[in-house]
């Protein structure tokens, strides 16, 4: 079989969020088990560095914020005409900060990105989808069942992922369309990264009353994360599990990695006020 004939019998595999991360990791992985794996990119230069880690990687143009280029990067698929097996809704950000005071654009700025636009882009893509009985796949966190102080924007857009996914997964059963939720604890990852970067901007918003009362618990809060970045998983075992829910004969509804994230799950089925306990000494909070 030619090379080109190989290529043009793969299926594809749409892959948001795709610059770094678990995407990236995801992207490559897929590309290396046999699939097209479109990875999901928003400027020239992810989009030209991206398709230089596997030569079965394709770069796609896709804001999930903007409604047009979500459809036009649905059309790009379409018109390569290779049958689509999965949406791998992986896009996010973390939005950090105290309830009290947090501009309520940043919360919509976090719905935005994590769930509404996770949405739009399953909606686009599903026409795709119903003819190859494919998969859709969102990457959630383990903040969608453990609620989190002071990131409680990341926390409710992973929680509204998890109900997302359980509906849509019985919607989508008459179909043959499986739908599953990868439930990763804490990852080597930018986007905790670009969370820190945001700290200066967010300290900014907040009045000076704000600060006084929030701000050694902001500071504790992007110190735990400094820290579970240090210890968290590899992208690549979030990619394994990816993998799993898109080849899997019967794939799992949920994905639930790493021992942390065994143990919060554990955490979050105690009484609120032994949860509560628990939360504040793991974060050092008062």
């Amino acid at each position: 079989m030619s090379e080109g004939t190989e290529v043009a019998r793969r299926e594809a595999v749409v892959v948001t969020g795709a610059s770094t991360g678990i995407g990236e990791a995801a992207a490559v992985m897929l590309a290396r088990h046999g699939f097209l794996a479109y990875a999901g990119v928003r400027n020239d230069a992810d989009a030209a560095r991206v398709e230089t880690l596997d030569e079965h990687v394709r770069a796609l143009r896709i804001d999930v914020t903007d409604r047009a280029s979500i459809l036009a990067a649905a059309e790009t698929v379409a018109a390569a005409g290779h049958p689509l097996r999965a949406v791998v809704n992986n896009a996010g950000v973390a939005v950090a900060g105290p309830l009290e005071f947090l501009p309520v654009d940043e919360l919509r700025r976090q719905f935005e990105i994590n769930v509404f636009g996770a949405m739009e882009v399953t909606q686009a893509f599903l026409p795709m989808l119903r003819p190859t009985r494919g998969r859709v796949v969102f990457v959630g966190s383990i903040s969608g069942r453990l609620a989190v102080p002071f990131i409680a924007p990341y926390s409710a857009s992973k929680f509204a992922l998890r109900a997302i996914s359980d509906a849509l997964r019985i919607e989508l059963g008459p179909a043959g369309i499986g739908v599953a939720l990868v439930e990763p604890s804490s990852v080597k990852t930018p986007i905790w990264q670009k969370g820190r970067d945001s700290r200066d901007r967010l300290l900014a918003l907040l009045t000076p009353k704000a600060v006084e009362i929030y701000g050694p618990q902001v500071e504790a809060i992007f110190a735990a994360t400094q820290h579970e970045e240090k210890i968290g998983m590899p992208a690549d075992d979030v990619a394994n599990a990816i993998l799993h829910a898109v080849t899997a004969p019967k794939p799992r509804a949920r994905y639930l990695l790493g021992g942390p994230a065994r143990a919060g799950s554990i955490v979050a089925l105690l009484p609120p006020a032994l949860r509560d306990r628990a939360i504040r000494a793991s974060m050092k909070l008062p």
